[in-house]
């Protein structure tokens, strides 16, 4: 798993569709989505350890971007 994409193509293979309308809320729910795919056997450790990577470097950009956006740095 390289990229965002692939984490929600992971989560669209099992009926997962998240949209909260919050990015960052969206992530919050993909990483325990992922979590409890795993933990159900549906996923393996290594495919769970990929995706949480994915999503949280994607959490820090987004961070960064809200912060730039108001000012901040």
């Amino acid at each position: 798993m390289k990229n965002f994409y692939d984490v929600q193509q992971l989560l669209k293979r099992f009926g997962h569709f998240l949209y909260m309308g919050d990015r960052m809320l969206d992530m919050e729910m993909m990483e325990t989505e992922i979590k409890e795919l795993y933990l159900s056997g549906l996923i393996t450790k290594e495919e769970m350890h990929e995706a949480l990577l994915v999503i949280r470097n994607e959490m820090v950009q987004e961070k960064k971007k809200r912060m730039k956006s108001r000012g901040l740095k």
